[in-house]
């Protein structure tokens, strides 16, 4: 233990002989991490090893705690004690995203084409007819109209979620230089001794120093819905089987708990989980696989159609150039041009009204997604129900 003054100094002087890194090589811990190493069970020791040997290699003790100057080199070296969210699309590029995506991306090419076949008659004729500029207009304020409004949705959406994120700070009991403070959740670092009371949530992954009758909810980690006793004893090799540690994000439903913070952030097992599931890349919907092989299709349609009446124009004896307006126009007319705002407006309305359900829909695309699944498999009980078991339909002969 480093108890006293000279031996806390000892400690700062630890952290502070750590090897010097540039300020690029200062996020060497939150380097890519490949999926195999994600997917393998957590590799440590600091739940194993005596609590005399963890206090020593983070240089803290249960009486003091660490220094204000070692929290500063921790924090500077391992970062924010949050987890690094995914990368997300810049807002310019989802706004594009809804312009000229899937369904969008025909009708663009319809009005190109019509005013193309204007420019074309213009050219031809002294009296062009203004009907192929009218519908290219109207197709390109269609599609904006449209595309502009599906992004505000999903806009909306977005800022409701991250509002959730932006509420009043969670902050935890610290033990530092002696003092108990209370000091906001992203700012603890490895070796920090927290108190935990029922109530909270776990501020990260935590080794048990002493506890009275503590208690957390495993159910958002390990789907355990029963409330899992811990202890300053129970040493299990795989940390989370082991009922001395805590980690981030559970709650504690009973008790209270003194511990020693070993893992914060990405490191964390919650940290883990989250990366996994952002490394897997987004499948499209059944909704966009739909539209997408109906655009195939209608496009193969439209095409073949317009070839083969240009060909019969230029075997009649029609000039070339009328026999091209005549393609366009065809392939024009056999793009449905009402469907995208049809679309759009019922999902809207669909999202709408589970939103007055207590429902919040990120992607309108979903919608048709949820509508469509029959059976959830789920082998998290208590994450996806309220923690309770009922019968709801009973059948018997």
């Amino acid at each position: 233990m480093k108890g006293s003054s000279e031996d806390g100094a000892t400690a700062v002087e630890e952290v502070v002989a750590l090897p010097k890194r540039k300020t690029s090589q200062r996020h060497s811990r939150r380097k890519k991490t490949t999926l195999d190493d994600l997917r393998r069970e957590m590799r440590m020791d600091e739940h194993l090893i005596p609590l005399q040997d963890l206090m020593a290699r983070f240089g803290t003790s249960q009486e003091h705690g660490l220094t204000e100057q070692q929290v500063l080199e921790l924090r500077r070296r391992d970062g924010p004690n949050a987890i690094t969210p995914p990368k997300q699309l810049p807002e310019f590029l989802k706004f594009l995203k809804n312009m000229v995506g899937g369904f969008a991306l025909l009708l663009w090419a319809a009005a190109i084409m019509s005013v193309v076949a204007y420019g074309i008659q213009q050219a031809t004729s002294d009296n062009g007819d203004v009907s192929n500029l009218f519908l290219g207009i109207v197709l390109i304020a269609v599609v904006l109209v449209t595309g502009a409004f599906t992004y505000y949705q999903e806009a909306k959406s977005e800022r409701i979620m991250k509002s959730f994120l932006k509420l009043t700070p969670e902050c935890t009991m610290v033990l530092r230089d002696g003092r108990r403070s209370q000091v906001e959740v992203d700012r603890l670092v490895v070796g920090d001794i927290v108190d935990v009371t029922f109530g909270d949530r776990l501020p990260a992954d935590i080794r048990v120093i002493k506890c009275s009758g503590f208690k957390v909810d495993n159910s958002s980690l390990t789907g355990e819905s029963e409330p899992q006793s811990r202890s300053a004893n129970g040493h299990h090799e795989n940390p989370l089987e082991s009922r001395n540690m805590a980690f981030y994000s559970t709650s504690a439903v009973e008790g209270t708990c003194t511990g020693i913070v070993v893992k914060t952030g990405d490191n964390t097992a919650m940290g883990r989980i989250a990366r996994l599931t952002g490394s897997i890349p987004a499948e499209k919907t059944t909704l966009q696989l739909e539209i997408e092989h109906f655009i195939n299709l209608i496009s193969i349609f439209a095409v073949a159609v317009g070839v083969i009446f240009f060909a019969i124009a230029i075997s009649l004896g029609y000039h070339w150039l009328e026999a091209i307006v005549f393609l366009i126009g065809i392939i024009t007319a056999n793009v449905p041009e009402g469907l995208l705002p049809t679309l759009t407006v019922c999902l809207t309305l669909t999202a709408q009204r589970m939103k007055a359900k207590n429902c919040l829909v990120r992607k309108l695309e979903a919608v048709e997604t949820l509508g469509s699944t029959s059976v959830i498999c789920s082998d998290k009980t208590g994450t996806l129900t309220e923690n309770r078991m009922t019968v709801a339909h009973l059948w018997y002969e």
